[in-house]
């Protein structure tokens, strides 16, 4: 493997770092202050930055407006917007519409691919299943109308993110007469569609998808092989990312506090417990990145490893889900009563550390998932 970028990432991570400079995460809505969801929106003045500087177009292909980038610039931008918060959709829209590219037929691809690296378009997709803890290609059903040309799709998915502000949602359902997974692209408003508000740990808007006898033209439905499979590892991989670099924000936050708190006339930077906890949390902060680009480079090249590819995701998992959550946790510790004023930004990273971890799960689900895969592929 290797770990070096490309010109071409690197000029995507230094346009988005330029974009997302504008970011002021201490004007990013706090869920300790607001009840209910912190915006009936996402940033569109961001959205629209992000599609002026050709970064929602990124990893679309030239004939739809893109540059042709891979996952690995995806996760290199999504680091950036981590950093800041950046309260936008731009993981799931740019998951979304690369598997639509990949996967989708040209009807869809025209209609969609270019509105997307436009800005006009976002997506979104429902990943968390019926209750947030089973396969979420099994909470709802989808049967093909024979002779009609279109599908039916019943069933219910919860916690969807962006789902009330999104214009497409991308479905995962299972089909009753095969058991295959199929992928169905949903307009917002679409007959038979209907959302309930739900708010999720960072104050955002989410929302409970109920479709009942919604029927979906054959064009819109994503059947080939492996496209739910390969989305889900990248929507995850793509979440280990911003994991990192709010866990990178927040370490800086914490190192610049250390080094000019004192008590009993020194920084309590150069105490011993405080400088070994600190050590622990860079520790942390290095797995998560060696996993994080590990999982994109399988992803991006399809090399062939030890373990499918989702083993290596399932290895980037748990160390972004328990290394985000230390990191916040020792900020806040080493930062004491100050890490809790809601004038101050790091409670607003906790929040969002928090609701990283919960959309990545726990970290034993994936260790019996590794356990899984080794069983099933001995290392030889």
């Amino acid at each position: 493997m290797d770990f070096s970028f490309t010109e071409e990432q690197q000029a995507a991570a230094e346009a988005a770092r330029a974009v997302f400079s504008s970011v002021a995460p201490d004007a990013v809505p706090s869920p300790a202050l607001t009840a209910g969801p912190v915006a009936d929106d996402f940033d569109r003045a961001l959205w629209r930055r992000l599609a002026e500087a050709d970064l929602l177009s990124l990893l679309l292909a030239p004939e739809y407006g893109g540059d042709g980038l891979d996952p690995i610039a995806l996760c290199l931008v999504l680091r950036e917007a981590g950093r800041v918060l950046a309260r936008v959709p731009l993981l799931e829209t740019s998951a979304a519409a690369l598997a639509v590219q990949r996967y989708g037929g040209e009807a869809l691809r025209a209609r969609l691919l270019p509105e997307v690296g436009r800005g006009g378009t976002a997506l979104t997709v429902a990943t968390s299943g019926r209750t947030g803890h089973d396969p979420a290609e099994l909470a709802v059903r989808a049967r093909e109308v024979t002779g009609d040309g279109t599908w039916l799709l019943d069933g219910v998915h919860t916690a969807v993110p962006w789902a009330l502000q999104a214009d497409h949602t991308l479905v995962p359902a299972r089909t009753d007469d095969d058991g295959r997974t199929v992928i169905a692209v949903v307009p917002r408003d679409h007959d038979g569609v209907t959302p309930a508000e739900q708010v999720s740990t960072n104050g955002e808007s989410y929302a409970e998808l109920r479709l009942d006898g919604v029927r979906v033209p054959a064009t819109d439905i994503i059947t080939a092989p492996g496209a739910w499979e390969w989305l889900r590892d990248l929507l995850a991989t793509g979440t280990c990312a911003l994991a990192l670099g709010l866990a990178a924000q927040v370490t800086t936050m914490t190192s610049a506090y250390a080094s000019k708190r004192e008590q009993f006339g020194h920084p309590i930077a150069t105490f011993q417990a405080v400088a070994v906890q600190a050590a622990d949390r860079y520790i942390d902060m290095l797995a998560m990145e060696a996993t994080l680009w590990q999982a994109a480079w399988r992803l991006t090249t399809g090399t062939p490893g030890a373990l499918p590819v989702t083993g290596d995701v399932a290895v980037a998992k748990i160390w972004a889900a328990e290394g985000v959550r230390r990191v916040v946790q020792t900020a806040q510790h080493l930062h004491g009563g100050f890490g809790a004023d809601t004038d101050y930004a790091l409670h607003r990273y906790h929040a969002w550390a928090k609701q990283l971890e919960l959309a990545l799960g726990p970290a034993a689900a994936y260790e019996e998932q590794l356990g899984d895969l080794l069983a099933a592929h001995p290392l030889g």
